[in-house]
């Protein structure tokens, strides 16, 4: 059923600067410069702002040990949320040279691993950074495009031994048009879903964008635009809303606090209007 989710971006003030978590650099560890908020005391204060439903970005982790893992995914379980998704914001699947393609997946696994341990039914992986170039041919058998759904079957089949299904978004180069994305959802056969995000698609033709990947995702981001004063576009927001239910969107809705342009104490208060220009969508 439609839902209301956040992401651990959506606080990434609170939860500090999150350190290095990238395939090429060593393994980061520790706990977030300048965090106010600790990553196990999140689903609580979640809890406590009537939000049921959280995705995590990757490099929030403060640690990957089993330990931790387990004391997060009680935190979790303790405060009633449903952990959605583990959103994987680095790794590239289509770059040309093997033995990073290699390494990458390798870590892109690692990640998927980590989902299954914490509950995660679900984690967001990067379709590829690589730019799609037209070739005059059919979409789907665009080298790139076809290198992408590839290893994306491959990790939504790993993904699947972890109780982790894998989704992608309209993200980065190799997805950032409808009709790439959805080229790479065909060659997926129905292993890999989608998240649709309101702030990826840019320009005139964003609206018909949206309602293209809608029919097909199984979570929304949610990111309103700001004006310089940091007032949210309602209408504008509501438009996108009104493609996601056009669609019968069944998934959670994510509020996506992602505007240098802050109003309010904190990052709850910026929350709390979103919820208030969402929440009619989920009843």
């Amino acid at each position: 059923m439609p839902r209301i989710s956040t992401s651990s971006w959506s606080l990434h003030r609170s939860l500090g600067r999150p350190p290095t978590r990238t395939p090429d650099g060593p393994p980061a560890t520790g706990p977030a410069a300048d965090a106010s908020l600790a990553l196990l005391e999140l689903p609580e204060r979640l809890a406590g702002a009537g939000i049921g439903t959280l995705e995590i970005c990757h490099f929030h982790f403060p640690s990957t040990e089993a330990g931790y893992l387990a004391e997060l995914r009680g935190a979790i379980s303790d405060a009633g949320i449903e952990i959605f998704s583990l959103l994987i914001d680095a790794g590239d699947i289509t770059q040309d040279d093997s033995a990073l393609q290699k390494r990458d997946l390798a870590w892109i696994r690692g990640w998927l691993d980590v989902a299954g341990a914490i509950g995660a039914s679900h984690s967001r992986v990067i379709a590829g950074y690589a730019p799609v170039e037209p070739n005059g041919g059919v979409l789907r058998d665009h080298p790139i495009l076809r290198r992408s759904a590839a290893n994306l079957r491959h990790l939504a089949a790993y993904g699947k031994e972890q109780g982790v299904q894998v989704i992608t978004e309209n993200f980065r180069a190799t997805a950032e048009r409808a009709d790439q994305l959805l080229a790479i959802l065909e060659l997926c056969e129905g292993a890999v879903a989608t998240c649709a995000d309101f702030g990826n698609f840019k320009g005139a033709d964003k609206y018909r964008q949206l309602a293209a990947i809608a029919p097909q995702a199984a979570s929304a981001h949610a990111k309103a635009l700001y004006d310089g004063e940091g007032h949210p576009d309602r209408s504008e927001l509501s438009r996108c809303l009104d493609i996601l239910a056009g669609a019968a969107f069944d998934g959670p809705i994510s509020l996506i606090f992602d505007t240098p342009f802050y109003r309010g104490e904190d990052e709850w208060d910026n929350l709390a209007v979103l919820r208030g220009m969402v929440e009619r969508y989920v009843r």
